[in-house]
């Protein structure tokens, strides 16, 4: 409504992430640095803790940029799973075929062995959890043993646990103190300080186009960070009514007055001037400064190159490994291609009408939303899925499930999901509202982004 009014080209402060608005300051960048120099350490486990709202999927997703080509990443994004669950879920997320009547035992094994072949082709594979502060603590305790998975010199999974502080104050119990010790890196991101907040308020207008003075100065950035705590979230929603209420009076500055007016319409509450708040927040950002510092530096340090000849050497080593990999499965794949056509031509309208429609529908999606993983069925095994889409429109939005064909281990299979969500928080509220029909088949949430991908493995 007012992007026009202030010569914009996109919304500037959407609460949903958007990497290409990272903002680098309060140490968000030398946070994402230190991060990506312990995940190429390979060493121990990560813990980032924030407050909600702090911009910790940001950091996720800047990560996920960041990283190298060879380096793979995994996204367990529901909190709420099961330790005799987890197991199934990862091997899931690394395409390994597994069913649910298979031992924790043998899940175990399938992921170990799929781990070494990954190092053996010089390939990283990090497991990013969100909101781990709400997992099970026998579910943390799953998750750790993964962590005992190891070659003589290297950890065959990294792990980086993204939570809230209540995440701390479950890592201080007892019971799960093996998962604390096997911390090596811990990061807090901080409040934004006003300073930082009037940085990252005009670097958000400017780099979605603006071009005029400064509409935030100061003082509205100092309003701002009252009533926001300091936290990016916060700061976006109060941003964005600010901005609406400055051009409903055609105004082209941003006064305290629309920010407290944002406040009041939001219902956020002001901080109040303790002494031994700024203290504490004080002494969090000098630990934090000297652990980014140190990490940094080491990231920056000199390293003695590698010799041309063995950097080409390892180079066709990994294409050699690459090709033979990707001819050996298109091999299986096109045998179990000419299995899975015959089934697919006595698919019911329906299932056809919702391959269509998902093909569709992942051609146009937004990789960083969520959808909800209901179950998987082998594609012989059709008869399953066109019963489940005659009995789901009495539970479901029939137009908003999704059904499309991957591949795993040469196996073609209909993998079936629900709905499209912008937020985490919207699919994990659906998904434990589902019936008790569907949460039998143990659904959980899926990235977009790793549906793309997989869709593109029945290519």
């Amino acid at each position: 409504m007012y992007q026009e009014h202030f010569g914009l080209n996109r919304p500037p402060f959407k609460i949903t992430p958007d990497t290409s608005l990272f903002f680098e300051g309060n140490q968000r960048g030398a946070a994402l640095d230190a991060l990506m120099y312990a995940i190429n350490s390979g060493e121990g486990i990560i813990k980032v803790v924030g407050e909600v709202g702090s911009g910790k999927t940001m950091l996720c997703r800047m990560l996920e940029i960041r990283l190298t080509d060879d380096v793979d990443v995994i996204y367990i994004a529901n909190p709420s799973l099961s330790p005799d669950n987890i197991l199934h879920v990862i091997a899931h997320e690394l395409h390994l075929d597994v069913t649910d009547e298979m031992s924790k035992v043998s899940v175990m094994q399938m992921i170990q062995t799929h781990l070494l072949e990954k190092h053996a082709s010089n390939r990283q594979v990090v497991l990013f959890v969100e909101e781990a502060q709400s997992m099970p603590i026998e579910t943390l305790e799953e998750i750790r043993l993964l962590s005992n998975l190891e070659t003589d010199q290297n950890k065959l999974l990294q792990m980086v646990l993204f939570g809230q502080p209540e995440l701390d104050v479950k890592l201080s119990q007892p019971q799960i103190r093996q998962l604390k010790e096997r911390i090596t890196h811990s990061f807090y991101l901080t409040p934004f300080p006003p300073d930082d907040t009037l940085q990252y308020l005009n670097f958000r207008l400017r780099a979605v186009g603006y071009k005029g003075p400064d509409i935030f100065n100061q003082k509205t950035a100092s309003v701002v960070k009252k009533y926001s705590d300091g936290l990016t979230r916060r700061m976006n929603i109060l941003a964005d009514k600010a901005l609406l209420a400055a051009f409903s009076e055609g105004s082209h500055t941003v006064t305290p007055l629309h920010v407290k007016s944002a406040a009041k319409d939001s219902e956020f509450k002001t901080v109040a001037n303790n002494k031994i708040t700024y203290l504490a927040a004080a002494l969090i950002l000098v630990v934090v400064a000297l652990g980014l510092g140190f990490y940094v530096g080491q990231l920056n340090s000199p390293q003695e190159p590698s010799p041309p000849e063995q950097k080409q050497d390892v180079a066709k080593a990994k294409a050699d490994v690459l090709t033979q990999k990707v001819s050996s499965e298109r091999v299986v794949y096109e045998e179990n291609r000419k299995v899975s056509s015959v089934a697919s031509s006595k698919a019911s309208g329906r299932l056809a009408e919702r391959i269509r429609n998902t093909q569709q529908w992942l051609d146009t999606a937004t990789d960083n939303h969520y959808s909800i993983q209901l179950f998987m069925a082998r594609t012989s095994d059709a008869d399953k899925v066109e019963a489940f889409l005659v009995e789901a429109p009495e539970i479901l939005d029939f137009t908003k499930i999704y059904i499309y064909e991957t591949v795993v281990n040469g196996r073609t299979w209909y993998s079936v999901l629900y709905n499209d969500f912008v937020t985490q928080d919207e699919a994990i509220k659906l998904l434990d509202s589902l019936p008790s029909s569907l949460q039998a088949s143990d659904p959980y949430l899926r990235r977009v982004s790793a549906l793309k991908k997989d869709s593109l493995r029945s290519n």
